[in-house]
């Protein structure tokens, strides 16, 4: 579904990313792991047209994205739910959802996708005239998140979805990205916390530095003497 092939990509001239080569099937949930600096956030930019390519080539279902705006990438199927979420704080949750589908016209069915977003996350339902900014942390996460799939996605960007997450919540936010994708969306994440990341994915990459330097399994990678010691505690 995605290819990223020899990508070089950064800020300015300068870049961040250095022949990075990954691709992401149909259905799967592919984790980017790596350290604060990594590149993995520049990574999941460069997909969604916001920082510059110096080199290399990103295709989606076998058609280049070079050249595309980021308007262009939603439309042709691309989801991005960015690190620390950045929710309109001073925009109602129902605001923010509507927000999210601001490409379609299928007014019906963005009613019908507002509620399906409700029963995915039912706190959203109860919150829905709440001022966004007024939320918990997690609360806000899980907007962003169903912000993110009210474009119907085919592929899902998650930045760090646990980020300053209590334990308990964090549990509750991998459940639901499994149940995302149970249910047909495609997903690259992007994570810090490996160990659960591991647990949901099919595959996984690892970035250091720019740079692709281990994939395999995510089952292969939980069990790797070297990502046992950089990213599990072990």
């Amino acid at each position: 579904m995605l290819r990223l092939d020899q990508i070089e990509a950064g800020y300015g001239q300068r870049s961040c990313l250095h022949s990075v080569t990954l691709d992401v099937r149909e259905g799967e949930i592919v984790a980017l792991l790596g350290a604060n600096g990594a590149g993995k956030t520049t990574t999941l930019m460069t997909i969604s047209g916001l920082v510059s390519m110096h080199g290399g080539t990103v295709s989606f279902e076998g058609q280049p994205l070079h050249g595309c705006s980021p308007v262009e990438i939603v439309q042709r199927g691309i989801s991005h739910v960015p690190e620390a979420r950045r929710i309109l704080p001073r925009l109602t949750v129902i605001e923010n959802l509507e927000l999210g589908a601001y490409l379609r016209r299928d007014r019906t069915a963005i009613t019908q996708d507002v509620q399906r977003m409700y029963e995915l996350f039912p706190i959203l339902s109860k919150r829905q005239r709440q001022l966004a900014g007024t939320l918990s942390g997690g609360e806000q996460q899980m907007l962003a998140i169903a912000r993110g799939l009210m474009a119907r996605p085919k592929l899902l960007l998650l930045d760090e979805p646990s980020l300053g997450l209590a334990p308990k919540l964090v549990v509750t936010i991998f459940k639901t990205i499994k149940a995302i994708q149970q249910q047909g969306v495609t997903v690259l994440l992007v994570e810090q916390n490996a160990h659960l990341a591991l647990q949901i994915a099919h595959r996984g990459y690892v970035l250091e530095a720019g740079r692709i330097v281990l994939t395999d399994t995510a089952s292969a990678l939980a069990n790797n003497p070297r990502v046992k010691a950089a990213y599990l505690g072990g």
